[in-house]
């Protein structure tokens, strides 16, 4: 199946001499969630802002459901929705109102069935005709998301969506997302809340500094590069870990009271023999921990690796 953003050998510098963008290759698949991560100033933005039009690429091409965003601009944004991370709304205007306008603007012919669907969808359709400054953060974030899909877009990128909502809001809008994703809408995901990721993409992203560093499918990276570490609490603290146990590879921390061993996840952790050997050499274990890492472990370690 061919992607349904293609995007091939894509930079993007600035007057300054900055280099926002290095060279990015990247394929989304249609009808899937891929997260882009990365931490501030990695890109991002610049490289949302290049598909969906709004920034030029200084080299490269870009195509939307196979039309490319420059030569077929007029088609390729129809597929597109952008959910952008600065709330910008006409503060006088009704709910009603803005979204419908929304949809005007790429052409559509009026459809209140379908506005009034999609103000149901987004818990918005009591505040129809309230005017967006008198709602809170949250709900006008929601109105965003209705603009974005008031055009009915095949594509909808949501650049930072919960930046700034509570928690519960947060779960309502990942429930949103797996909606749109079962009618087949393809959602291109950034975000500093890495749980988010972890919740709900398919493929994950990593770019820092302008540079693509990986694209994994996300459980697969979290099994070639996850760690399973297992910490024992000793009853009696050790000078050193004794000889028979090298072949382990243990770490001997918390001033002596806690042994530490760290496996690949894509490894069988076995415990029961060394459990076994520490009984026959007589090292109590006062009580043991395990930990996964999770995706935003893996995140730290791969930016902070190649800084």
């Amino acid at each position: 199946m061919p992607a349904v953003i293609s995007i091939q050998g894509v930079t993007k510098s600035y007057a300054t001499g900055f280099q926002a963008l290095k060279l990015i290759d990247l394929e989304i698949e249609r009808g899937e969630i891929f997260a882009l991560l990365g931490p501030n100033g990695a890109g991002k933005t610049t490289l949302i802002n290049i598909v969906c039009g709004i920034v030029t690429a200084s080299s490269g091409t870009v195509t939307a459901d196979g039309h490319d965003i420059v030569r077929d601009y007029r088609a390729a944004r129809s597929m597109i929705g952008l959910v952008p991370q600065e709330l910008s709304t006409d503060a006088f205007e009704t709910v009603w109102a803005t979204v419908s306008f929304s949809r005007g603007l790429f052409g559509r012919a009026p459809n209140p069935k379908f506005i009034e669907g999609l103000l149901q969808d987004l818990s918005l359709l009591d505040k129809r005709n309230s005017k967006i400054m008198t709602l809170s953060g949250g709900m006008k974030r929601r109105v965003m998301i209705a603009k974005a899909l008031s055009h009915e877009p095949q594509i909808l990128f949501l650049d930072e969506p919960t930046a700034g909502v509570d928690v519960e809001l947060r779960r309502d809008m990942w429930e949103l997302v797996r909606g749109l994703r079962q009618r087949g809408v393809t959602i291109i995901l950034t975000t500093h809340y890495i749980e988010e990721a972890e919740e709900m993409a398919d493929r994950v992203g990593v770019i820092n500094k302008g540079t693509l560093m990986l694209v994994e499918d996300k459980k697969e990276l979290m099994k070639k590069l996850g760690k399973k570490q297992l910490t024992l609490h000793l009853a009696t603290s050790l000078r050193q870990i004794p000889g028979e146990l090298q072949s382990w590879e243990l770490e001997l921390k918390g001033d002596g009271h806690d042994l530490v061993y760290t496996a690949n996840s894509a490894d069988g952790v076995d415990i029961s023999m060394l459990l076994k050997r520490l009984s026959e050499l007589g090292i109590v274990i006062k009580d043991l921990q395990t930990h996964q890492s999770s995706l935003e472990d893996i995140f730290v370690n791969l930016v902070s690796e190649r800084a």
